[in-house]
Parts: structure tokens; C-alpha cells; sequence
């Protein structure tokens, strides 16, 4: 099988290093590089990635570094196509994902600066929280085109609200399909015209209430779980999808998936980080796919977009 390239995974905390392993166990890529301010955190965990490769069977290498705060170790990322920003504090039980905002910013600023020096051919992908600010923010700092730069929501908030639906339904998780956009948060819009179980309309298949109330779990999904684990927050699901999007950059295969990009025009909307489809390939985003849409749910997208709009200007200057 031929392996080509290296991505890097900045932050390896559970969900940085859970994508870490995951791009590893697609065997696409030559190397995986995961770094981490914690001194020998990241080289112990590519030292036991690297030893279940014989179990799994794959050849990718996984390479760990420790950085410092004057981008000591980032040298280790030279060469990479995509970069996961992970980096950033997790929320706490009780805690929003506004809550991080001013500390994240500062940490994915610092962050950006040196994958910009180490690795300026990159395509970046955001996952740091609160996701579509960071997402504004990275493009900024990076100074990359809009293509490059795309944010991790709409997989993870999609996929919430599938295994919700299949959940409720009792039918398997593939012959679901749903659909959010806008903000990962408050301002999630759930497409109902978009979704479907077995081929029929979920409309169809359940009342409004109980969709609604399918929705709700989902905006509240990522709260859920830390309210559950209490020192943590999810990364199975979404060390999943992040892995999903980088995969699709290195297929440059066209895949369409649900993603935070830059909107420019597309649904009357301009000038902001959105949720949104996108066509992914090599160089980022390809274009944004545009779908029709219900008065309704472009009222609900446009209203996201003002409001993320609003909080991505406020952290511009952080």
C-alpha cells in the first residue's frame, strides 16, 4: 500500500491523541507527529502507538514531541500537509464552551504562529473550543486563504444527532442520515429536510416533539458528556470526525462533509466562519455546496451566522 505525506497533531490530550491513532491505523499516511507541552507525553504515547503496530498491521509512523512556549520542537512538524489544532483547555463540568474562549485564544494563537514557521504549506483543521471562534481566529493568525483553514464541528453535531435518531428508532446507525448547521452550539441548526431513516423523511417517522427534542440532545450533546465524566470531555466521536476530515484532504477525493468554513456569499451569507457543507480536497475546501433549503432553516442558519459573526469579531484582537 503506498503511504505518502505527514500530519501533525497539535495537543495530545485524550482527543489529540486518540486522532493521532486513528490517522495512524488508516496506514495512508508515512508519518504521524504528535506534540504536546507536556515534556514526554507525547514520545510515550507514539512509543505505544508505534507497538501496536505489529497488532494492527499498519505502517505508519507515529512520531512524538514536546514543545516549549518559544516554539522549541515544533522543527518536528517540517513538511506536514495537514495540522490538527487540538491544543487548548477542555471544559469542566458547568463550564460553556465561551467559557475558554480568552485562555484558548491564547493558546491556539501561539500555536498557529508556529505551525505558520514549521510547516506553511499546511491545511489546518480546528477543533480547539469554542470551535467556530478558534476557527476565525487560526485563519487570522495563520494568514492562510479561508480554503486552507476549516474547524471540526458539523461531523461531530451530525453524528450526535444519527445515533440519536437511531437510538430512538431502533434501526441501525447507517441507514440514518441528518444534517446540522451553523454555530457547534446554541446556534446549531438541525436540517429536517435532510433527514431520514431507511429512506423515509424522519418527519415521517416521528413527530415534531420528539425531533425537537432529539435536537435539543444533540445542541447539548459535547455537555452531556462532561456532565457525565466530570474530568473530561468527549473524544471518541470527535477524534473521529477530525480524523475523517484529514482524511479526506489527503484522498483530495472531493468527499462532501459538514464542516466550519469560510461563507462568503453562499445561503445571502458573507464574511464568517460557518457551519457548513463543504466539497474537501488537497488544498482545503474546495467550495462550499450550497442545498435547499426550507424558509425556515435559512431564517435559522442566517440568524447562527449573525451570532457567530458577532463573537468571531470580539476574538479577533485576542
Amino acid at each position: 500500500m503506498a503511504r505518502t505525506g505527514k500530519v501533525t497533531v497539535v495537543g495530545a490530550g485524550f482527543y489529540g491523541s486518540t486522532t493521532a491513532q486513528r490517522l495512524a491505523e488508516y496506514d495512508l499516511f508515512d508519518e504521524v507527529v504528535l506534540t504536546d507541552i507536556i515534556e514526554g507525553r507525547p514520545e510515550g504515547l507514539a512509543l505505544d502507538m508505534n507497538q501496536s503496530r505489529p497488532v494492527e498491521g499498519f505502517e505508519t509512523k507515529v512520531t512524538g514531541q514536546t514543545t516549549g512556549p518559544g516554539g522549541e520542537g515544533y522543527e518536528a512538524i517540517a513538511g506536514s500537509g495537514i495540522v490538527i489544532i487540538t491544543a487548548g483547555l477542555a471544559r469542566k463540568p458547568g463550564m460553556s464552551r465561551m467559557d475558554l474562549i480568552e485562555v484558548n485564544a491564547k493558546i491556539v494563537r501561539n500555536v498557529t504562529e508556529n505551525v505558520v514557521k514549521h510547516a506553511p504549506e499546511a491545511v489546518l483543521i480546528v477543533v480547539s473550543n469554542p470551535l467556530d471562534e478558534m476557527t476565525a481566529l487560526t485563519a487570522k493568525a495563520s494568514g492562510f486563504g479561508p480554503q486552507r483553514v476549516m474547524g471540526q464541528a458539523g461531523m461531530l453535531d451530525t453524528a450526535r444527532f444519527s445515533y440519536f435518531v437511531a437510538e430512538r428508532l431502533g434501526v441501525p446507525v447507517s441507514s440514518v442520515r441528518t444534517l446540522t448547521l451553523g454555530s457547534h452550539g446554541d446556534t446549531m441548526v438541525p436540517v429536517p429536510s435532510a433527514c431520514s431513516a431507511d429512506g423515509k423523511p424522519l418527519a415521517d417517522l416521528l413527530p415534531a416533539a420528539e425531533i425537537n427534542a432529539l435536537v435539543e440532545r444533540t445542541r447539548g450533546g459535547g455537555g452531556e458528556i462532561v456532565g457525565l465524566l466530570k474530568t473530561g470531555s468527549a473524544y471518541y466521536a470527535p477524534s473521529a470526525a477530525a480524523a475523517r476530515m484529514a482524511r479526506a484532504v489527503a484522498e483530495d477525493a472531493g468527499t462532501v462533509l459538514p464542516v466550519c468554513a469560510w461563507v462568503d456569499g453562499q445561503y445571502g451569507i458573507s464574511g464568517v466562519y460557518l457551519g457548513v457543507e463543504a466539497e474537501i480536497g488537497a488544498a482545503g475546501v474546495r467550495r462550499v455546496v450550497e442545498r435547499d433549503l426550507t424558509d425556515s432553516e435559512l431564517a435559522a442558519l442566517r440568524e447562527a451566522a449573525g451570532a457567530v459573526r458577532a463573537k468571531q469579531a470580539d476574538v479577533a484582537g485576542l
